[in-house]
Formats: structure tokens, C-alpha cells, sequence
């Protein structure tokens, strides 16, 4: 089964709220802006082969993401729900090496390219 046959779980939230997230089950007590929960992995990954995960997004820190950046609001939104899903798919940036950080970076610009130039960011 690929991605393509998978569900996903989209959550928009504040600061506050992804901040609670954040804290209880990530032990960070900070807003962030994006963060994912596999249901591929753990005890009971097997249970739904098509559940991917949860992608939980605080608009509140996308917002002024997007504003330090200078794009737009739905740009970023777009930029970090790939983001979400590279992570749900394996891609990893946080405990891995440089090597892996870089893999997953060169594959958010390739799919936001994708994106841009079908004009759907």
C-alpha cells in the first residue's frame, strides 16, 4: 500500500493548543509549527494499514512564519502539511545525521516545486 491509499488526520490549531500537544507528548514545552503522530508505528502500527497519522498545524505559528518569509499564509500552510507527511512517511530531520536532514529538505523542495508549478500554492 502506498501513500496514495492512505488516510490522513489534518488538525489546525493555535499556538496554545499545539503548545499542550507539544508538552504532553513530546515533553517541549513551546508552540511549534507543525508536528506528526505515525499510526504506522508502535505496539499497534498493524491495526490499519491505510491510517498514515496525524498532522497537527498551528496556523498561529505559520502565520508568522509566513510573514518573516514573505509568502503567503496558504504557501506555508502547504510547505508544513508536506512537511507532516514526509515525516509520517520515514523522512526524518531530528534524530538522524546531516545526511538524512538534507534527503528530507531536497524532497520538500521537490514536492513544493511540484505544487507551485501546477499553481495550487
Amino acid at each position: 500500500m502506498g501513500l496514495a491509499d492512505s488516510d490522513l488526520s489534518l488538525l489546525f490549531v493555535g499556538d496554545l493548543a499545539i503548545r499542550r500537544i507539544n508538552r504532553e507528548y513530546l515533553q517541549k514545552d513551546r508552540p511549534t509549527n507543525v508536528i506528526s503522530f505515525s499510526l504506522q508505528e508502535g505496539e499497534f502500527g498493524n491495526i490499519n494499514p491505510a491510517a498514515l497519522g496525524d498532522v497537527v498545524i498551528s496556523v498561529d505559528t505559520a502565520a508568522r512564519e509566513a510573514e518573516d518569509e514573505g509568502v503567503s499564509l496558504d504557501a506555508r500552510l502547504a510547505f508544513l502539511l508536506l512537511h507532516g507527511i514526509l515525516h509520517l512517511a520515514g523522512y526524518d530531520h531530528e534524530r538522524s545525521g546531516e545526511e538524512e536532514a538534507a534527503r528530507m529538505e531536497a524532497k520538500e523542495q521537490e514536492l513544493f516545486t511540484l505544487l507551485k508549478a501546477e499553481g495550487l500554492v
